[in-house]
Order: C-alpha cells, then structure tokens, then sequence
C-alpha cells in the first residue's frame, strides 16, 4: 500500500499537547497543505479547539482523559497518541458511544510499528507449538516517558497473548508460566526500540522495531486525521492503515 503524500483537501487541525511532539506534527502537517488552528498545552484554554475538524492529542496520562472528554462532549473528531490510559478505556468508548462521536487511538502510530504488531503476532502463533522457546519482551525509550511499560510494549504482549497460553503480562524481565515479563529501559535520547525474542537452548529468533526520529508516529497521526474525517466510532491504525 502506498500511502499519499499529496492530499485532496486541507484540514483546521487542533493540537492538544504541543510538545516535541506536537511540533513534530505541527511540520508534518502544514507540509501536507493543513492548517493548525490551536496549540494547547494544560494552562491554555481549550475552546481555541472548537475552530478545528479533527483534534490530534499527545498530551500525557495524567491529562488525557480530560482531554478526551472535552472532545467528545464538543464533537471533535479526535486522534489521541497518548497512552497509559487503559484503565478508563470502557469509561471514554461509552461517551463516545452516547455522544456519537470519532476517535483513532493507538499506543503507536507509525506505520513500521503498526507492521511490526501483525508480524509479531503471526511469530507468536507459529511459535507457540514450540516448547523448548521462551519469549521475552523488552522495549526502550527516553528518559522522559513517563509510562513504563510503553503502550507500544503492551499491545506486542497483547498480540502474543493473544496467540500463546500467556493470560496476562507483567513489568520484569522473568518469565513466569502464565504470565509474560515486559522489561522496561530508560535511556538518554532513545526514540523507541521494541525487541522480541525467542530463547530455545540452541537457538534464539528475533524481532526488532527501532524507530530513527519522531517522524513516523507524526506522520502516522496525520494520516489518521486525514481518515477519520466525516466518521464515526471508534478505530485503530489496523483500521487507518488498512491492514
């Protein structure tokens, strides 16, 4: 699938989090002929949001929530990168459910990662009749991100679960039988690896994701933007991306 650089119409997008990564996207999205019409961070007030079409939000655990629910309650279509929120997953679905509203979440929005989620599921069911493997998970990001294990991680834990015996996940690096170990690194300036791999006594397999720059989850985050666009419901990257 070749994705369009070149766009068919221009949007009024609204920046709720305007961090590295909301300049990020900002750049991106101007390039593919958009406006931005607000950048929020926590103290500015929101109701600049209400001149945008679609709301792109990477803010941080502790304000997303909020942040959604001015969203749906303003019918802004909304894409939120920001994770460490599953808690209150049921909680936002069902105001968007009541409200009729339109969100593209993702732990990752980038085109690589959300491959490297299909693949790794597919290794995980053929290495599931496998005994003699075990499999560890291990990602590493920048000093700065706050969540630990990252989003990215547990949707990777989510997909082996899904195709393995594992019922649950927990932070460590030791497998336990029912439970899959997700270690968690804190290093200067990395933008984001994910690693998996399968340990036998004479063998090890190997997956890895590493991503190069911000880049590819802005762009990934646009590109939804772009999609959700005269929807609504509720959508993933699987969904935007068409795999």
């Amino acid at each position: 699938m070749v994705l369009p650089y070149h766009i068919l119409f221009k949007m009024k997008i609204g920046l709720l989090g305007y961090g590295k990564m909301g300049k990020v996207i900002e750049r991106i999205a101007t390039d593919r002929g958009h406006e931005i019409v607000a950048k929020i961070n926590r103290n500015d007030d929101k109701n600049e949001l209400l001149k945008a079409d679609v709301v792109i939000e990477f803010s941080a655990p502790e304000s997303v929530i909020k942040n959604l629910k001015y969203c749906i309650n303003n019918e802004l279509s909304t894409v939120c990168g920001t994770t460490g929120w599953n808690d209150s997953i049921k909680e936002i679905y069902s105001l968007l459910e009541a409200k009729n509203g339109a969100l593209v979440h993702a732990s990752n929005f980038s085109l690589g990662v959300n491959i490297f989620f299909e693949l790794n599921k597919k290794l995980a069911a053929m290495m599931n009749q496998f005994d003699e493997y075990n499999v560890h998970l291990k990602e590493i990001h920048h000093t700065e991100k706050k969540d630990a294990p990252s989003g990215t991680a547990i949707t990777v834990a989510e997909g082996i679960m899904e195709n393995t015996t594992y019922s649950k996940w927990h932070l460590g690096d030791s497998n336990k039988q029912e439970s899959l170990g997700i270690e968690a690194l804190r290093e200067h300036d990395v933008k984001g690896t994910h690693i998996v791999t399968y340990n036998s006594p004479v063998d090890q397999i190997e997956i890895t994701h590493t991503a190069h720059s911000r880049d590819g989850f802005a762009l990934g985050a646009v590109i939804a933007a772009e999609w959700i666009e005269g929807k609504k419901g509720v959508y993933g990257m699987k969904e935007v991306l068409g795999l």
